[in-house]
């Protein structure tokens, strides 16, 4: 798991040596400006993927988009829906018997199905001939990580090629483009800031069994897949909320337990600077996660990540310090981050 975190710099570069390339190829077939509605589907930490890329879809584009847990689409989208809505699933095994079930299903309703997967020879890649292939290489861990940066980083590829055909990108393309390929260096900058940080919070933190991730905005799926990791990789009860609405019954949880990681993101200090004094006074250890050079109130303990972030792609490099807590808060608590005892890398 270690070793596949410190690779993610790599993955996101080679992904987006080609990824530009497919995605123009697809979003040309596609025909953008005739489409109704997108859907994202995916399980798991590609369901997180899923909300990350339909944020940025949202927020780029004047494309109207959803994400639905691959269970649960067949039943929440009609198989009489418009044959204008597209499908994008994303797997990184590509052989999920959900992800397989929701393509089949949008199949059947007349969809185009566009499949992203960290793996080219598989089930969900022979299914349609839009398929966009992340280059992070094999994945031993079970609990996924640069698979997820990489399928996500090509799925933001897609999302600037789709906007760019349909005339709706609301920012420049050229400058987007430029900012998610610097996410790769950002990434190798996060890792060497927040190494030392992360294995410090896992050690202060080994002793404690419920922990709370908040974020919001494109980092609300960020929360909700540092929570994951925790969950998968050390047998922690952990959850992810959008920030405020953990104002909305679970901040009676808070207690001297409860360790709180709020994601800080660009204009959001002073929410976090309020947020964070309130869990404090609840007596909860509190950590934020911001850019560096970024303000914080100075009685909150910061994990630092890369400045200049484009806001939008910001999941890719504000996920890394959570995967690294992850994994050192395993390997203290005497586990293998690598192997959890009830999972397996692919549901069936």
């Amino acid at each position: 798991m270690l070793r596949e975190i410190r690779e993610q710099p790599k993955a996101i570069a080679d992904t987006l040596a080609e990824s530009f390339r497919t995605a123009e190829r697809i979003a040309h077939e596609l025909h953008p400006e005739k489409i109704g509605m997108i859907y994202f589907t995916g399980s798991g930490t590609s369901y997180h993927a899923c909300l990350a890329a339909n944020y940025a879809l949202s927020t780029l584009t004047g494309i109207s988009a959803t994400s639905l847990p691959a269970s649960e689409f067949a039943s929440w989208v009609s198989r009489t829906t418009r044959a204008e809505n597209v499908l994008i699933a994303i797997s990184q095994s590509g052989e999920s018997a959900d992800v397989m079930a929701a393509v089949n299903s949008a199949r059947a309703s007349g969809m185009q199905v566009v499949a992203v997967t960290n793996s080219p020879a598989s089930t969900l890649t022979s299914a349609t001939n839009l398929s966009m292939v992340a280059k992070a290489g094999k994945e031993e861990a079970v609990t996924a990580t640069k698979s997820f940066t990489a399928t996500l980083a090509a799925t933001y590829a897609l999302v600037i090629e789709l906007a760019r055909d349909a005339g709706a990108m609301l920012q420049d393309p050229e400058m987007l483009t430029t900012a998610l390929r610097n996410t790769s260096n950002q990434i190798g900058e996060t890792l060497a800031l927040c190494g030392d940080t992360s294995r410090a919070l896992a050690l202060k933190f080994k002793d404690k069994e419920f922990f709370f991730m908040l974020g919001s905005g494109p980092n609300y799926p960020t929360a909700l897949e540092g929570a994951l990791k925790l969950k998968e990789s050390c047998n922690l009860y952990s959850e992810g909320f959008a920030t405020r609405e953990f104002l909305h019954g679970p901040m009676q949880l808070v207690n001297s337990g409860t360790p709180v990681f709020m994601l800080q993101g660009q204009g959001e200090s002073e929410q976090v600077h309020d947020l964070g004094g309130s869990f404090l006074r609840f007596g909860a250890p509190t950590t934020v996660i911001r850019r560096k050079g970024e303000g914080a109130l100075k009685d909150l303990p910061a994990i630092e990540v890369a400045p200049d972030v484009a806001e939008v792609f910001s999941p890719l490099i504000y996920v890394v310090p959570l995967q690294l807590c992850a994994y050192y808060s395993s390997v203290i608590r005497g586990l293998n981050p690598d192997r959890p005892e009830k999972l397996t890398k692919v549901v069936k």
